[in-house]
């Protein structure tokens, strides 16, 4: 049940963030918000649909992969250091990863 709640934290975290990149923020920093909040998001929901088919290993990828991938980008679009920019795609590599795994186990 606790996969559950990040992955609701997280659905709500991106919805945050799409709204401050479109209504607060400008230029490369909105379109860091937009993108972070757009994969969170998804993910966040593809993690409670992996919980339903009980493919808990995919849905903790989809939380914690959209985790990093979105929060180096929401830091970055926040001031922090553009190097953390680097970190990203470790995110990115886990939500691949996670789709790949739940595939395997869907497979039939």
């Amino acid at each position: 049940m606790i996969l559950a709640v990040f992955a609701a934290l997280s659905g709500a975290l991106a919805v945050a963030a799409g709204a401050f990149g479109a209504h607060g923020a400008s230029g490369q920093a909105a379109e860091w918000l937009r993108t972070g909040g757009q994969y969170q998001l998804i993910h966040a929901v593809a993690a409670l649909v992996a919980l339903r088919w009980e493919a808990r290993g995919p849905a903790w990828l989809f939380v914690a992969g959209g985790a990093i991938f979105a929060v180096t980008l929401y830091a970055m679009a926040l001031g922090a250091p553009r190097w953390l920019g680097a970190v990203t795609p470790i995110g990115g590599a886990l939500l691949i990863g996670g789709w790949l795994w739940l595939a395997w186990q869907l497979r039939g």
